[in-house]
Parts: C-alpha cells; structure tokens; sequence
C-alpha cells in the first residue's frame, strides 16, 4: 500500500479520520492504542461523530459527510454499514440495535432502543426504526414499516473485503 493516497485520504477526509483513529484506539498493540488514542483526542474537537472506541462495529464502516452521527456504546454494527448524516443510533434503557451487515442507513434516521436490522436492508430518509427490520428489506417512514424486498442493499459501494 502506498503512503501517498492513504495521506491524501486522511487530510481531506474527516470521516476517514475518526475511522483511523476508532481503529487504532479499539484494536492493536499498546504503542498502537496510544497513537490511536492522541489520534481520538485530537479528532474529537474538530468534528461531529460521536461513536464510543468500545462499540463493536465491523470493516468497511462508511460515514457520510462526516456527520453528525450518534451511536450508543451498546451497538452493534455489522460489515459494510453505511451511516449518513443525522444518524442517531441510540437506548435509553439498555441494549442499543443490532444492526447487519451491507445495511444503508438513509439521513437523518433515529434507530431507537433494542432492535435488529438485517443483513443488506437499507432504511430511507427520515426514519425512525423501533421494530425489527428484516433482511433485505427497503424500511421508511415515521414509524418505519418494511416496503418491499427490491434490490437489496444497492448503496453500498466498495465493499471491504476480508
């Protein structure tokens, strides 16, 4: 891997940034959690995402617009999840969503309380999900209700491969 676009990617891409650091301060040796943890201090003052380094979140992560985006340090997050600005996943009296893999997760959508979304569904703008939300499937609205199984999990672009 060469140094040149992944210095280019870090300098103008806040997302990458917080997504840097969340992996060095959760993973790694302890020189590595150090760096990760100067990296975490100096991320958190100059942007809006607000995921705790203890969140259990899987490859390929992608935030939009480098938030803002709130997530409850009992999530869990899958491969390949795609959060888009204004995203709030969040508990206020216990476990926080299960949320799958290659799932898009459409702006400004609250995921409230203790639910599961499945692999490759994808929640439209504006949502509020507090049922379960099976996989493959396209959820939207205020509550959100599952409004068909087409094209499963379409926004999710460049894949992490493991």
């Amino acid at each position: 891997m060469s140094v040149l676009p992944f210095l280019h990617a870090y300098l103008r891409n806040a997302s990458f940034r917080f997504q840097v650091a969340f992996r060095l301060r959760s993973r790694g040796g302890k020189i590595t959690r150090i760096v990760g943890l100067v990296l975490w201090i100096l991320n958190l003052t100059r942007h809006r995402i607000q995921i705790p380094c203890n969140t259990e979140i899987g490859h390929g992560l992608y935030i939009g617009h480098a938030g803002p985006v709130v997530v409850s340090p009992d999530a869990q997050i899958g491969d390949n999840v795609n959060l888009s600005q204004f995203t709030t996943i969040g508990s206020n009296e216990g476990c926080a969503a299960r949320i799958g893999n290659a799932v898009y997760i459409g702006p400004d959508v609250c995921v409230v309380e203790n639910v599961s979304i499945g692999d490759e569904a994808t929640i439209g703008a504006g949502s509020v999900v507090t049922k379960d939300i099976p996989a493959k499937a396209t959820a939207a609205g205020n509550y959100a209700k599952v409004l068909n199984y087409k094209n499963p999990g379409r926004y999710i672009k460049n894949r992490w491969k493991i």
